[in-house]
């Protein structure tokens, strides 16, 4: 993954369209850690584009995934926000007519790049040591990228990081 923007300049902003078809993957990689569902992974890199979107025009040239993941943990932090403040989901009218579309391939390989039971062990942490593992472990930013992309020092970093890798550990050994 690289940290230039798609353009061929690197001081130069790149368009939406050019963040959405080189960065999709990336987003999408991001949030599905973050969300471990496809369809709420869905709804946060529609909502991140929107906010990419808008914020192109003050953009500064420089780390362009660590911003990207910034706003993608930030989206995932206030729709996280949201759902304990209204927690119950609506059900369909008659849940045996919802039909479910297969993934596509792209989707699939997501799926099968972390076994299951490590997904939900993900998907178990607190949003906070959530967002530092996975942009650790999963996207790969090193500390200081990690500190810009959520907003708080190195050593707050270090600590969400490590505290949970350690609770990764105790829950996947209790897992089969």
């Amino acid at each position: 993954m690289t940290n230039a923007p798609p353009t061929s300049d690197p001081h130069q902003v790149p368009t939406w369209e050019e963040v959405a078809e080189s960065h999709g993957r990336f987003l999408y990689t991001v949030a599905y850690r973050l969300t471990g569902n496809h369809d709420d992974t869905q709804d946060l890199v529609q909502e991140v584009l929107l906010r990419v979107q808008k914020g192109l025009a003050t953009y500064k040239p420089g780390n362009f995934e660590g911003w990207l993941a910034r706003i993608t943990q930030n989206v995932f932090l206030d729709q996280v926000r949201a759902k304990k403040r209204r927690p119950t989901e609506a059900l369909p009218d008659d849940p045996d007519r919802v039909l479910e579309g297969a993934p596509g391939a792209d989707i699939a390989l997501d799926h099968a790049g972390l076994p299951d039971h490590i997904q939900d062990a993900i998907r178990s942490l607190a949003p906070d040591y959530r967002s530092a593992v996975v942009l650790a472990d999963v996207v790969g930013l090193n500390y200081n990228e990690i500190s810009e992309a959520l907003g708080v020092p190195v050593g707050t970093v270090r600590s969400r990081i490590h505290r949970g890798r350690h609770r990764l550990r105790e829950l996947i050994e209790v897992t089969p």
